[in-house]
């Protein structure tokens, strides 16, 4: 359906907006022409997550240990809410990707947000390492 379309895409864009860095995020707010007024709803507050991973990539599940995360939430003078996260304890960069997030869910600024995912993308893809099991076989 259309409406799990639009929310696989603003999940999409909320991964992405985790991934930048803060300097990303704020470069792309000062570029902004309209400037959107953010008021708090809950946060910025960091807390503990538990980061679950799975032998060999597809075993039985076991808790690998604790991450820090920040998440904010925030809502713009049109009343559109964001959410934004992001690994460790920078607050900034928690409320300008719940800003983007915002604004990603406008018609008249999704472009605008697009165009910054798509930069993100090509960041995350060029600085991505791809990490393989080397097996020694028996001597």
């Amino acid at each position: 359906s259309a409406e799990t379309g639009a929310a696989g895409e603003r999940q999409r864009a909320m991964g992405l907006l985790a991934k930048a860095s803060w300097a990303e995020l704020q470069a792309a707010f000062d570029a902004l022409a309209d400037k959107p007024v953010a008021r708090p709803v809950r946060g910025p507050e960091t807390g503990l997550v538990m980061v679950r991973g799975r032998m060999g990539g597809g075993g039985a599940p076991f808790n690998l240990g604790e991450a820090t995360v920040t998440r904010a939430s925030i809502r713009l003078e049109n009343g559109a809410v964001g959410h934004g996260q992001t690994l460790g304890t920078d607050s900034a960069k928690a409320r300008l990707a719940a800003i983007f997030d915002a604004l990603y869910q406008l018609p008249a600024s999704k472009a605008e947000v697009e165009l910054l995912l798509a930069a993100i993308a090509r960041q995350t893809a060029a600085t991505r390492v791809d990490c393989f099991a080397m097996v020694r076989g028996g001597d």
